[in-house]
């Protein structure tokens, strides 16, 4: 296939996440392969050097900024790229990205890696529940103050969703959509999203971090602590577990209270540890725990995980099973239930030999399946698709 060059369009999270990590890998594998590769890239961290102005402005640039327009007509003026990519535009962005795009002739790819099409919180979670009141209308959202638990923030959103909704601009400034699982593709279909444009293509690592060569006594989560991804629910689980331990890496809203459940429990809270820090500490682990309660829509630990070998106990949540084969790649569990986490930990630390064959097994899943090859060939069959 030609070389073709790809503009990637991204809008970074103030506490930086598997989306951030998936955009970063994507431009470092692309210039790799040989694409030229530009960035048109902004940052939430700005907004707290806003003016009051300007913060007071940020609601309606949510649905159209203006300067998003006048710079990304200009580069695409002046470079001319084949394919534009575009991941996060909330908030500072804006879907004025798409329309500039189209303006100028260059196909739109666009990657949806949560559920903000549809949530104005992108989580499809509220209130400690799993909630899909917003699939079609938005008032239920804005009632709640599902954004941010602000009901004038979560207008905002709403505000945003809904003008594109009516100017059709998913379905008409969009020439194809990519999900990283088979549970975000049929929920696009379920909000009424053409799905003939929609391609799965997994996310991957940026390289194969290697098996495993042995394992440490001591379990392992690593993820941004937040309500969606379970932890505060695992953390009041281990109150059966005090004689295993358990390594909590990450950063989020709920690292205060999680500092109080440690206590008197057998668990470390690490912080938010680097790339190769994070890799180290799974290679190490007995296995690695993923209890999250939301509709995940991958999973990326889950595929560290699986390439350096080591097992994991996870939620059947969203698109999960896709990811770990009960008692083949690892262990499920009903993410309602943590209880039954309990048990499957509790099993898991007594049958070391078992769970060391799961995580070979895993390995030969992401070497199936998950590595930047396969991801690299599955994004370029996307590319050249609407280009043709």
């Amino acid at each position: 296939m030609p070389k073709i060059s790809v503009l990637v369009i991204h809008n970074r999270y103030q506490q930086p996440g598997g989306e951030d990590a998936v955009v970063r890998n994507e431009v470092l594998m692309l210039r790799r392969a040989g694409h030229r590769v530009l960035e048109y890239r902004r940052d939430n961290a700005e907004i707290a050097g806003y003016s009051l102005l300007r913060q007071v402005a940020l609601p309606l640039r949510t649905t159209w900024n203006p300067a998003t327009s006048r710079e990304l007509g200009a580069l695409l003026r002046r470079e001319r790229p084949d394919v534009a990519h575009i991941h996060n535009f909330f908030p500072l962005i804006s879907p004025a990205a798409h329309f500039a795009c189209q303006a100028a002739g260059v196909p739109v790819v666009q990657t949806l890696h949560n559920y903000r099409l549809s949530c104005p919180a992108a989580t499809l979670f509220r209130l400690g529940q799993r909630c899909h009141q917003c699939s079609r209308t938005l008032g239920a959202a804005v009632r709640h103050g599902c954004y941010r638990n602000s009901r004038l923030k979560t207008a905002a959103v709403s505000l945003m969703l809904g003008v594109h909704r009516r100017l059709k601009t998913w379905e008409l400034y969009i020439n194809a959509y990519i999900t990283p699982s088979r549970f975000c593709r049929d929920h696009l279909a379920e909000i009424g999203l053409p799905t003939d444009k929609v391609h799965v293509v997994a996310n991957s690592l940026p390289r194969d971090p290697g098996q495993r060569s042995k394992a440490e006594d001591y379990a392992l989560f690593v993820g941004r602590l937040a309500p969606e991804k379970g932890v505060l629910e695992m953390a009041r689980a281990w109150n059966q577990l005090r004689d295993i331990p358990l390594r909590i890496a990450g950063d989020g809203p709920l690292l205060p209270e999680l500092r109080q459940l440690a206590t008197g429990r057998n668990i470390t809270l690490t912080g938010q540890l680097g790339a190769e820090e994070t890799l180290r500490s799974i290679k190490r682990a007995r296995f690695l725990v993923f209890p999250s309660r939301w509709d995940e829509p991958f999973g990326l630990g889950l595929v560290e995980a699986a390439g350096c070998g080591v097992p994991a106990i996870a939620s059947r949540a969203g698109a999960v099973p896709e990811i770990v084969r009960d008692r083949k790649t690892g262990l499920l569990f009903d993410p309602d239930n943590f209880d039954e986490m309990a048990e499957q930990v509790r099993w898991a630390w007594s049958h070391a030999g078992e769970m060391n064959q799961m995580g070979r097994a895993a390995r030969q899943e992401y070497l199936g399946k998950f590595t930047p090859e396969k991801h690299y060939e599955a994004l370029m069959r996307v590319c050249h698709s609407v280009l043709n």
